[in-house]
């Protein structure tokens, strides 16, 4: 006898239809799983059958073959548990396939036949709305992940006898619904830190908050205790509230990792992801046997801060150039590519010598000169030209930390950056880019003309600084968005000179890095 069970599976953050198939026939008994399966798919014949078992249903003394269409996608995860144990009860007779076909079926089975959470629950159920089906099978874990996704219905399983009994049609799944509200509230966002607890670095503050308004790159430079990693984890703080769709993409990205929280089925702040300096490159950018996105990738919508930058392997930081530029992180392997949303504001911090006192007035550096170069030469050229902001934080005096007078509130400064971020969705609108930092050379030229005087001083200091093609682009990009907090439709002179200042390496001739 033939059954069928409609499941899905992941590949990268996107999924796929796959439909278990099951054949029992006459013979030795037999379990034998067909379709590319990998080892958590093929190990779920012992689980399937200890709960189809240990619930107190036959388990079918036949030939059993399941096979997974389509036949040429690798299948992996434990999610497909479920789906065939219900395949098999309906071919022994025990479920209705006729109300089984209406189902999408997702879950783990433990051998005791209680349903546990999968992974990429999220993304299955947004595919799963191009299916035809009437709706989705998921464990009570994953239900309010699932109901995110409008448009189909969601009913939790907490145990295969449940799922016999509704399937059964002697009782009636109970149905999960998400409401926005419920999770966009004002102030239902993560608390991080405030910018008023900063004490100085009004410079640095700035250079933060044209970050934000903009979704620009920065580098800080300074001797360590200036306050580098305490303005780094503040920048969320700042940024422009998720959009509902962002956050879809978001969490998206966490339930493909199984890094969702139990009690979140929706990432409602914008992440912050700070990986150490020994990090590998497949886990900053994605990668592995089974590719899994990397730490660039689960700060997509928010920020990613590398902190020591020279301390991370030269190698790793290089795979970064392809993410900062476009915004995606692409795998390339025998059988397939894959494709990882990455687009991250990056913050990343370095001293500037070893010791970290070099040009640091309280401290000598006790760096020779070859030390310094070889230590700033870990970073490349193009690395640091798709790094928009470059600045220098120096050491906060005595006299400024006893005074603790405190600076603007991230509130206020929010305020400034959302407004700005609303001139640039208005300008930007039909071009599938959102913020200043994303426009290519043609929106360049068209959203950033500048008057002759502008246009004479930029020429100037391109002249004098030696600026690549790409350091001038990211100019015009920062003065833009200088203009757009000021709510200026034109670039003036005031702009660029700020916009330049926030180009500190390429303003010095005897380069720090």
């Amino acid at each position: 006898m033939l059954t069928k069970a409609m499941t899905g599976c992941v590949i990268g953050i996107d999924a796929f239809c796959v439909q278990v198939e099951v054949d029992l026939s006459p013979g030795l008994p037999a379990f034998n799983i067909v379709g590319l399966a990998e080892g958590p798919v093929r190990e779920s014949r012992e689980r399937v059958r200890s709960a189809i078992k240990n619930c107190g249903y036959g388990f079918p003394s036949q030939k059993i073959t399941v096979n997974l269409a389509p036949a040429d996608m690798k299948k992996e995860g434990s999610g497909l548990d479920l789906p065939i144990a219900a395949a098999i009860l309906a071919a022994s007779g025990v479920i209705s396939q006729e109300i089984l076909d209406r189902f999408v079926l997702i879950g783990e089975l433990s051998l005791d036949g209680s349903v546990k959470p999968a992974r990429g629950v999220l993304p299955m159920a947004l595919a799963a709305r191009t299916w035809s089906v009437h709706a989705l099978l998921v464990p009570v874990q994953n239900a309010k992940e699932a109901s995110v996704v409008r448009g189909i219905n969601v009913h939790p399983v907490s145990n295969l006898p449940e799922l016999v009994e509704c399937l059964a049609g002697r009782s009636e799944f109970s149905t999960v619904e998400f409401s926005e509200q419920e999770f966009f509230y004002p102030g239902n966002e993560a608390i991080y830190e405030d910018f008023e607890d900063v004490i100085g670095q009004d410079q640095a503050k700035r250079a933060m908050e044209v970050a934000a308004a903009g979704g620009h790159n920065v580098l800080m430079v300074g001797p360590p205790g200036s306050g580098k990693t305490m303005l780094a984890k503040r920048l969320p703080t700042i940024l422009p509230p998720l959009s509902f769709e962002e956050a879809l993409e978001t969490t998206a990205i966490y339930s493909v990792a199984g890094l969702l929280p139990a009690d979140r089925p929706i990432m409602t702040a914008r992440p912050f992801c700070s990986p150490h300096h020994s990090i590998s490159e497949a886990g900053l950018v994605g990668g592995g046997t089974i590719p899994r996105p990397g730490q660039t990738s689960l700060a997509h919508n928010g920020v990613l801060f590398l902190d020591e930058l020279p301390e991370f392997r030269k190698d790793t930081l290089e795979a970064l150039r392809q993410p900062l530029e476009d915004g995606v992180v692409t795998i390339a392997r025998a059988a397939l590519t894959l494709t990882f949303p990455a687009r991250a504001t990056l913050v990343a911090a370095q001293n500037p010598c070893p010791c970290g006192h070099f040009g640091d007035i309280r401290k000598a550096c006790t760096c020779q000169p070859q030390q310094i170069a070889r230590y700033n030469s870990r970073i490349s050229g193009p690395l640091l030209d798709r790094i928009d902001i470059q600045i220098e934080v120096p050491a906060v005096p005595y006299q400024e930390l006893a005074g603790a007078r405190k600076g603007a509130c991230s509130g206020d400064i929010r305020k400034r950056v959302v407004a700005a971020r609303a001139i640039q969705t208005e300008r930007l609108k039909g071009l599938k880019i959102h913020c200043n930092s994303q426009m290519s050379s043609r929106e360049i030229r068209r959203f950033c003309e500048l008057p002759s005087e502008a246009s004479r001083f930029l020429e100037s200091a391109s002249a004098k600084l030696g600026l690549s093609a790409r350091a001038y682009h990211r100019i015009l990009k920062i003065a833009r968005t200088i203009a757009d907090l000021e709510a200026s439709k034109v670039i003036s002179v005031r702009h660029l000179a700020e916009a330049v200042q926030y180009r500190s390496l390429d303003r010095k001739k005897t380069r720090l890095i």
